[in-house]
């Protein structure tokens, strides 16, 4: 009998929010959920395969540095089985899929290679995982979920796979948000370049592997075509039975079941029908204000609008961005001299000339942007 006293296990389920005496929890072999198909394994392990390649370009290309993925090893794990694996303190990025195929989905890194990747994107050493780190180690997941969103869809047809906003943080491991039941977990290696080994698990929650594995082989429920709608004998409507006549060849219609025979009925011998056809007038594209509108339009008059000016504009890779400092020079689109722009509600309208007023910066207005140049600028 128990004393009342909490084991272990239920304490570390508890932190992560799982109830460990629900049936999909992480609680006793008997109580969890069947363990993930050997197809359903196998199709994942060979769809993350065929990304490594891919992933590790990526990701070479955010650091700077060649960095390589190896594996990935998929396996069938529960939550204690994943926690054994695990060191103590952990990086966790949620990065669960919302649509195309719903449920949870994460990555963990180890703490030193959380410190590592951050590193090589913030060019720094000695870095800590502070919040700056975390949004960094967010993007280096939202790429690699991007990358492997895209294999998916042109390898299922789904278009409409699309991932959460990615969450990292770094917890201990206890902590950590893992699926409840048995659940797929891919382990890779990773190479950064110092010479040590580093280790990164992706966990797909058990509908989400299901769906994957489902979509990738091919084997979710065909409906089948419409009983009795072949295209070669007939016409068939479920509950008539076939229509003779009705097949393609000919259309003809003479011998629908109670409707006697129709002469002339063919495609080729179809009564011509009087057509009544008029000339498609088109509103003018310029706008025509009516004496109502020009009334009308002192009523908005004291509306406020947000108007700003911009020097110029300019686009930068993730890296450079990441990368910028104090001191850091960014050149525009605009050369000196040149006018710049006026918009209202970021729309253009006017340019302008930069003026000094007082200890003030001005804009003089030199040209008036018309009205169909705005109508480019928007198109």
């Amino acid at each position: 009998m128990s004393d009342g006293a909490l084991s272990q296990d239920e304490i570390d389920a508890l932190l992560a929010g799982v109830d460990p005496s629900s049936p999909g929890s992480s609680a006793p072999a008997a109580a969890m959920a069947a363990p993930g198909s050997e197809d359903e394994r196998k199709a994942i392990q060979a769809f993350l395969s065929g990304t490594v390649d891919a992933q590790s370009s990526n990701l070479s290309m955010m650091t700077g540095r060649d960095v390589s993925f190896k594996g990935p090893t998929v396996t069938a794990v529960s939550r204690e089985d994943l926690l054994q694996q695990l060191p103590d303190m952990v990086t966790s990025v949620k990065a669960d899929f919302n649509s195309g195929f719903p449920g949870e989905h994460s990555f963990l890194f180890p703490e030193d290679t959380a410190k590592a990747v951050a590193a090589l994107m913030n060019k720094e050493e000695n870095i800590e995982l502070d919040d700056m780190a975390m949004s960094v180690l967010g993007e280096v997941i939202s790429q690699l979920v991007g990358s492997q969103i895209t294999a998916l869809t042109d390898k299922t047809g789904n278009k409409s796979i699309a991932s959460v906003s990615p969450e990292a943080a770094n917890v201990p491991k206890a902590v950590a948000a893992l699926p409840g039941g048995t659940f797929m977990c891919a382990a890779y290696q990773l190479a950064l370049g110092d010479g040590q080994d580093h280790r990164l698990w992706e966990v797909f929650g058990p509908a989400v592997s299901a769906d994957i594995a489902q979509a990738l082989t091919g084997k979710s429920a065909d409906p089948g075509p419409t009983p009795g709608a072949g295209m070669g004998g007939g016409m068939g409507m479920p509950g008539m039975g076939a229509m003779p006549g009705m097949g393609m060849p000919g259309m003809g219609m003479a011998a629908m079941p109670g409707m006697g025979g129709m002469p002339g009925m063919g495609m080729g011998g179809m009564m011509p029908m009087s057509a009544n056809v008029q000339s498609v007038q088109f509103p003018s594209l310029m706008p025509q204000p009516t004496a109502q509108e020009q009334g009308n339009i002192g009523l908005i008059m004291d509306v406020f609008m947000e108007m700003t000016v911009e020097l110029g504009r300019t686009r930068k890779l993730i890296k450079e961005i990441l990368g910028m400092g104090e001191g850091t020079i960014i050149e525009l689109d605009k050369l000196a001299g040149e006018p710049v722009d006026i918009l209202v509600n970021h729309k253009l309208i006017a340019k302008g000339e930069v003026v000094v007023i007082d200890e003030n910066f001005g804009v003089r207005v030199t040209e008036i942007v018309s009205p169909m140049e705005r109508m480019g600028e928007s198109i």
